[in-house]
């Protein structure tokens, strides 16, 4: 980070011991014992509306049958037909608004099946014997570019790899993962587990991996589609929104991915500086991400700011209670006005808001935060748009099967028009575009 110096931003605010504490497994995994406890309480539903809201379509009652019955590989194929980063997803999907919510434990009693811990367990059980759980069919000879290494790009490249499909995997960074790697709090994947993951997915053979590549900057299109049978894009929004407020470039001030991926790539926790009174804003996962992250880092007051009410923060009112719960305190209601120091952030103006009838409006009040370290954290942005190819509300424009305007170029995750910005959702998308792929291909 280029603020590093700014005075108030510095290291070591927590010892060793204390780091290592903090950043702990948020959800540590289930024993097996625990497992077949918790698996109990399934109703195994006939259509269970707990697969209807999985955005991947895992048969989940079919999977806690079968831990329950102590088939824990038969479990996680289960998962990984469907889901093939399940491990990932038991993590960070954000199950209390999903499956869970929709559970019929839930609706009776106010407590659901732990779906998610369940998940976990299956997949993490597999993954440990080091085995895929599919083989490659026999090549067809057929050659697939996949232009990003995050959850969508993975699920596709694993996919097509298992129809006997080669692919060429390409990623701007230095290692593959996208958001699992790069924008996930540290505390819900622990112990290197992005990485792991890849490695075991990688595999299953069939899948050249190169880093360092970036669409526009050496890779374009047009190579890539004389170069290959068909293309998938799943670039990801690699831009961050302006916050457009005045005092934007003083030091202290930086988007909350960068800070995240700092902290994500960190060998040493206690070696990343951090504000003694931060404040993030948005309404998002990444601002709680970010808020918590810092907290536990040791910085004294935390404060994400959103502009409007709490129910219409996109981060759960689950991720919003574990801020809470983490000493964050959350002033909604309030959208930034300017940040002043000199030549660092010392303090956030803001102005309080309400819904008026043109809808978001300021009431003219003012308040001042105390802030030596300012996180933005509302929305990322197509970074380089793929020439050529439909954009919808600056995002890549797909069909159902991912197909974009080009007929030779599919595209899934972040950078397209689809679901909600999840990974588990990234990761249907890219499952589905490789078999709309294969499906071409005859």
């Amino acid at each position: 980070m280029t603020d590093r110096l700014t005075p108030g931003i510095v290291a070591g605010r927590r010892d060793a011991r204390e780091l290592v504490e903090a950043f702990a497994d948020l959800h540590p995994p289930l024993t097996a014992h625990e497992a077949r406890v918790a698996a109990d309480r399934c109703y195994f539903c006939h259509d269970a509306p707990c697969v209807t809201a999985c955005p991947t379509s895992i048969d989940i009652p079919q999977f806690i049958r079968e831990i329950s019955t102590g088939a824990t590989r038969a479990a996680a194929k289960t998962i990984f037909d469907q889901n093939i980063l399940g491990g990932m997803c038991a993590r960070v999907c954000p199950t209390e608004t999903l499956c869970e919510e929709a559970c019929v434990r839930e609706a009776a009693e106010g407590e659901p099946v732990q779906i998610g811990r369940l998940q976990r367990f299956a997949t993490d059980a597999q993954m440990a014997t080091g085995a895929q759980l599919n083989s490659r069919s026999a090549l067809t000879g057929k050659r697939v570019a996949v232009v990003g290494a995050g959850p969508a790009g993975l699920a596709c490249a694993h996919r097509l790899a298992v129809h006997g499909h080669d692919v060429t995997l390409y990623d701007a960074k230095n290692k593959a993962g996208g958001l699992n790697e790069f924008g996930i709090a540290a505390y819900k994947t622990v112990g290197g587990f992005a990485q792991a993951e890849i490695d075991w997915l990688l595999s299953i053979g069939g899948i050249t991996l190169e880093t360092g590549k970036r669409l526009g900057d050496g890779l374009s299109l047009e190579q890539l589609q004389a170069e290959f049978d068909a293309v998938f894009l799943g670039i990801g929004l690699g831009g961050v929104n302006a916050l457009r407020a005045e005092g934007e470039e003083l030091g202290g001030v930086l988007p909350a991915v960068e800070f995240i991926a700092d902290l994500r790539q960190a060998d040493d926790l206690s070696t990343l500086p951090v504000g003694r009174n931060v404040v993030v804003i948005g309404g998002g996962m990444t601002a709680v991400d970010a808020a918590v992250q810092s907290k536990l880092l040791g910085a004294e007051t935390v404060t994400i700011a959103y502009r409007r009410g709490r129910e219409a923060m996109s981060a759960s009112e689950w991720e919003q209670d574990l801020a809470t719960a983490k000493g964050v305190t959350i002033r909604h209601w309030a959208q930034p006005v300017r940040i002043t120091g000199n030549g660092a952030a010392a303090e956030v103006e803001f102005e309080y808001t309400r819904s008026g009838a043109n809808g978001l409006e300021g009431t003219g009040e003012i308040f001042r935060l105390p802030a030596d370290q300012v996180f933005t954290a509302i929305g990322q942005t197509l970074n380089d748009t793929p020439e050529g190819l439909a954009l919808e509300g600056g995002k890549i424009k797909i069909d159902g099967e991912g197909r974009t305007s080009v007929s030779s170029i599919w595209a899934g995750g972040d950078c397209a028009t689809g679901g909600d910005d999840l990974t588990v959702t990234a990761v249907a998308e890219g499952r589905d575009a490789a078999e709309s792929i294969h499906r071409t291909f005859g």
